[in-house]
């Protein structure tokens, strides 16, 4: 079971479309819990909101992160529960209406909690039982839910939170052959309104429709690595009924390496970086995470 949604998470404090995570959906012992601390850099035309009405912007961000997660058992069925936490410092320049205008800001992100169900081809097993474990295919679900707690100025176009609710369905696919494991996952982000955006007005948005695809190897010494790209549309605006020409139509690649230390301890890098882009997320990313798990017999 990964718990990329750390190092996704750093890539942009409230970006919920372009997130690459890979082995999502995969299997781990029931009672296994993961505490993850991260740092992630992202530099370019990236903004917390993507559909912010921003140009030539020159963005930086340097985030830590901390994570928790836990792997359950969903009636007879593996499961994961996560919750992420992101500090963040953001500092750039872009136009508005071709005014140039400046941002040095730190703080607080959206809190994001997850909970996840593996329908088939994962049952909850222990340690023990999940030694004799081989993956076939996996059909998961999750259901994500951006809490907005993050610093928000009214007054101010860029911030780090976002001043509403996001909830995120998704339904993800699993096969492996051999050391290699395919993947595929469809999403949908559901925005609340933000009913205080700049000058307190009305801000609704469309949902965001996603899908990721991946492949992921992984080596006899317990280190994986995995290529995945993403392709996300939707998203425009209306502000107090006023519809905006922002509709989004990205996509983004990126590649993961995880190195073990040890039975407790292990290292994750990742890099992603922007294909083609219609109206945001022109950006680069990158970052390094520290894992410790516990329990569940291990």
């Amino acid at each position: 079971m990964s718990v990329l949604i750390a190092l996704v998470f750093v890539t942009s404090p409230s970006v919920y479309a372009q997130e690459l995570e890979p082995r999502a959906y995969s299997n781990a012992p029931v009672g296994l819990n993961f505490l993850i601390a991260g740092y992630g850099y992202t530099e370019g035309g990236v903004v917390t909101d993507p559909a912010i009405p921003l140009t030539n912007a020159d963005i930086r961000i340097h985030t830590a992160v901390l994570a928790f997660a836990r792997s359950v058992d969903m009636w007879g069925r593996s499961g994961k529960f996560d919750v992420v936490l992101p500090y963040s410092s953001l500092s750039g320049t872009a136009e508005v209406d071709g005014q140039p205008v400046e941002r040095d800001i730190s703080g607080m992100g959206d809190a994001r909690v997850r909970v996840s169900i593996n329908l088939l081809g994962a049952p909850a097993l222990s340690l023990k039982e999940i030694a004799s474990y081989h993956q076939d295919l996996i059909v998961g679900a999750s259901l994500q839910v951006g809490i907005p707690i993050g610093q928000y100025d009214s007054t101010r176009l860029v911030n780090l939170g976002t001043h509403r609710w996001v909830v995120k369905p998704e339904l993800g696919l699993s096969k492996a052959a051999g050391r290699w494991t395919f993947e595929l996952a469809g999403a949908a982000a559901i925005y609340g309104d933000n009913d205080n955006f700049f000058g307190g007005h009305t801000r609704k948005q469309d949902p965001i429709y996603s899908v990721q695809g991946g492949v992921v190897h992984g080596f006899r010494s317990g280190v994986w690595m995995a290529v995945s790209g993403t392709y996300y549309t939707g998203g425009r605006t209306t502000i107090d009924g006023a519809r905006g020409n922002d509709l989004q139509k990205n996509s983004r690649v990126g590649a993961t390496l995880a190195l073990p230390i040890n039975r407790h301890n292990s290292i994750k890098l990742f890099a992603n970086s922007g294909v083609s882009t219609r109206t945001g997320s022109d950006f680069d990313s990158g970052g390094i995470a520290w894992q410790y798990r516990w329990g569940g017999g291990l």
